[in-house]
């Protein structure tokens, strides 16, 4: 019983940004532990197979930023964020000027892409966990992929835009503010919860589409 009050009382102090990341970490970790991510950035693959994991990206960055709500908080509306623009251009860069014929588009991600756009209708919160999804993870992990990309492949800067953000020079004090955000916004309980469960159904996804690449 004790156990059961602690644990309560500890979710209770936690912040918004940090129950977020404590209820999806199952599937957080679970996206990332992909056999295909692994063979990826463990040098099992090439250049070529890197071209076709981007390419799967894509459409799902064009929906994510297809979005246009000036209502948002300002942080969700923040273009030096987006990437769609970049893995165009690191695909061209890596010789696939016809990457969206080369590389169909798999089921597992037209789904993905077909959901963010009903969530681009959505109230922000929904809209939320896929920012927050995506972008904090290139912020963070994409980093890793560039440098295991470069020291596996010998990917050069002119291929890996993806993973550079022109005008945020510091991506740490940026996601510590990105979170800071996350923890203002005055959510109502039922909208706290379906953050959550949006940002698994987002790693979700984004799981499936690892498991398409490497079927």
């Amino acid at each position: 019983m004790t156990v059961n009050v602690t644990t309560r009382q500890n979710q209770i102090t936690l912040s918004r940004s940090e129950r977020l990341r404590e209820s999806t970490m199952a599937e957080h970790k679970s996206a990332e532990n992909k056999t295909y991510i692994g063979s990826l950035m463990g040098g099992e693959l090439d250049l070529g197979e890197y071209a076709r994991y981007l390419s799967q990206l894509a459409p799902v960055y064009v929906a994510l930023e297809a979005r246009a709500n000036p209502s948002d908080p300002a942080f969700l509306r923040d273009a030096r964020l987006h990437r769609s623009a970049a893995i165009a251009s690191d695909l061209i860069a890596l010789g696939y000027p016809d990457w969206r014929t080369r590389f169909p588009v798999l089921d597992a991600t037209a789904a993905y892409a077909a959901h963010l756009a009903v969530v681009s209708d959505q109230h922000y919160s929904i809209y939320l966990a896929h920012h927050y999804t995506r972008y904090l993870g290139d912020l963070s992990g994409g980093q890793i992929i560039a440098t295991m990309m470069t020291r596996h492949y010998g990917a050069t800067d002119e291929q890996l835009n993806f993973y550079q953000f022109a005008g945020i020079d510091k991506p740490v004090p940026y996601k510590r503010s990105y979170r800071e955000q996350i923890d203002a916004l005055e959510l109502t309980p039922e909208q706290d919860d379906r953050l959550i469960a949006e940002t698994r159904r987002a790693y979700e996804l984004n799981a499936a589409v690892f498991d398409a690449l490497g079927a």
